[in-house]
């Protein structure tokens, strides 16, 4: 009965991932407890691994690991290699755009968006972005937020925050469909949104 209990919570645990339900989450159980050796115990001292090690950043929001400082440019642009950021609602949006290789610059990850309730901003890295773009050369902020009712309100809210910063302003435009999120776009869709992306006014009212 002990055996039981522990898989279905393993099942339900493993239900709660992306793109994944009871059946798919029960054959993968399955695999995993007739390969212990192979899967399971390197699995499990992996997983153990990144809960006690990873982090994100809390200057850029990329992740980086407890042992070592934050080593990605992006963190505190020592170099001022590039000249733009691209802002990003999650690490996922992060990997599609490099993945695409139509961006050279630096990454700004939030961490998620603000609901139209206007919830959740002081969880978000919006503050460090503002202060990234005052301390560093940096000439343009591409909101790279998905087109949803969510990713807008967070362009929005992030355009009124840079409104007193000297900085150019844009957002993607075509290509990118009302509502889509950017980590399920492909790679020629985000390579158009990104070359029409257009410029914001940051003029206060």
């Amino acid at each position: 009965m002990q055996i039981i209990s522990e898989i279905d919570e393993l099942v339900k645990l493993i239900s709660k991932l992306p793109g994944l339900g009871p059946k798919s989450a029960r054959r993968i159980v399955l695999k995993l407890i007739n390969n212990r050796e192979e899967l399971v115990k390197p699995l499990a001292k992996t997983l153990a691994e990144v809960y006690k090690n990873i982090s994100r950043c809390k200057i850029c929001g990329i992740f980086k690991s407890s042992t070592i400082e934050c080593n990605f440019d992006d963190c505190k642009i020592v170099n001022t290699k590039y000249n733009k950021i691209c802002v990003v609602e999650d690490i996922a949006d992060q990997w599609s755009i490099e993945n695409s290789n139509i961006f050279q610059g630096y990454f700004h990850i939030l961490g998620g968006t603000i609901s139209s309730a206007g919830k959740k901003k002081d969880n978000l890295l919006i503050n460090s972005l503002v202060e990234r773009v005052k301390k560093n050369k940096i000439e343009e902020i591409i909101l790279a937020t998905s087109a949803t009712v969510e990713g807008q309100t967070t362009a929005f809210y992030i355009q009124d925050s840079l409104v007193d910063v000297d900085v150019k302003i844009t957002k993607l435009a075509q290509g990118l469909p009302v509502g889509g999120e950017i980590e399920n776009l492909d790679d020629g869709t985000l390579i158009s949104a990104f070359k029409n992306r257009l410029k914001l006014s940051t003029e206060s009212n």
